[in-house]
């Protein structure tokens, strides 16, 4: 069985420093930390939690919460904020509000009154998880990163530049030569629906278009109002259809490209279709969509940095906000 003893006998380093890197890695020159680590591997060492804990006062444990575990684009965030949150030396544990089924504010609360009784040391909060009850946020008792638009600044946040995005969209489809373009939003209630709508109209508004109420629809952010965006654009615009349709995310944007297929609708022949988000997903969808946004290890990533600085102590107790920016994916469908 290796013991502690025997990994700083294989990394010719004392206890202590073995200490360091399991509990306190921050305090440990990196090649150092290496050779320790190095030893762990090579011996299977594994560390008593238990142990841990009572030494140093913490669970070394990070809460996650998102909103949909079946939407790939959170899916992708929580592997990433696992892989950079272990390789801290901490453990994950991840909590699936629900929101599509309805139950953000019964798991919510619940998940959060465990966050209270000090079983984690942090948490990392994905917009929409406390759908309904952002306002809970500062309530949170350990150090919090957000991931999204958080009104207010009540904990560290990190969110897309949304109104950007939806811009920088507009400005390609406009100068595709483009003039009539349906928008199908996402939920109103939701502040990047609104910030995505915003610089898409701005887009448009600045390249000469008047916005035409009567080709905006709003979606659920979910694939079958994709669909049923679809549906409304023939119910509606049957004789004349838009030239292009931007989608609020890909999911939605999913949904009507295997609607237009059913209805053997050419895109981007009979019409260009566009959408928000780049996820690793969209690599298998053909023809492939040009899409705005940014990666969700992007935001991992940050977040987690964000997480760890604050854990360690090393920034200011006021809370910071990073805006990460949008790029342009053109491909086949716009």
């Amino acid at each position: 069985m290796s013991t502690i003893s025997k990994v700083a006998e294989r990394a010719g380093v004392s206890r202590t420093t073995v200490s360091h890197v399991l509990n306190h890695a921050d305090r440990v020159s990196q090649p150092l930390r290496e050779r320790v680590l190095a030893a762990i591997e090579e011996l299977g060492y594994k560390p008593n939690p238990q142990a841990q804990s009572l030494r140093t006062g913490r669970t070394n444990i990070v809460a996650i919460l998102i909103p949909d575990i079946l939407n790939p684009y959170f899916t992708e965030l929580v592997k990433t904020l696992q892989t950079e949150i272990e390789r801290s030396g901490m453990d994950t544990l991840v909590f699936n509000t629900d929101v599509p089924g309805g139950h953000p504010e019964l798991h919510g609360r619940e998940y959060l009154k465990q966050l209270s009784r000090k079983r984690v040391d942090g948490a990392i909060v994905a917009d929409f998880a406390l759908h309904g009850m952002l306002d809970q946020i500062e309530k949170i008792d350990v150090p919090t990163v957000f991931i999204g638009s958080l009104h207010g600044q009540s904990a560290d946040s990190v969110a897309l530049d949304d109104f950007g995005g939806g811009y920088l969209m507009g400005q390609h489809l406009v100068g595709a030569g483009h003039r009539r373009i349906a928008h199908v939003t996402g939920p109103r209630a939701f502040k990047e629906s609104a910030a995505r709508s915003a610089g898409f109209d701005k887009a448009l508004a600045d390249g000469g278009i008047t916005i035409d109420p009567a080709l905006r629809f709003e979606g659920s952010f979910l694939q079958p109002s994709g669909r049923e965006a679809v549906r409304w654009l023939f119910e509606k615009h049957g004789g004349a259809l838009p030239s292009a349709v931007f989608f609020a995310n890909s999911l939605m944007a999913i949904g009507a490209l295997t609607e237009f297929y059913d209805r053997g609708v050419k895109v981007p022949g009979d019409i260009a279709v566009a959408a928000f988000d780049i996820i690793a997903q969209l690599e298998y969808v053909r023809p492939r969509l040009t899409t705005v946004g940014n990666s969700p290890e992007v935001l991992a990533r940050t977040a987690t940095k964000m997480l760890l600085d604050r854990l360690g102590g090393k920034v200011e107790p006021a809370p910071r906000r990073e805006v990460i920016p949008c790029v342009l994916m053109e491909y086949e469908t716009a």
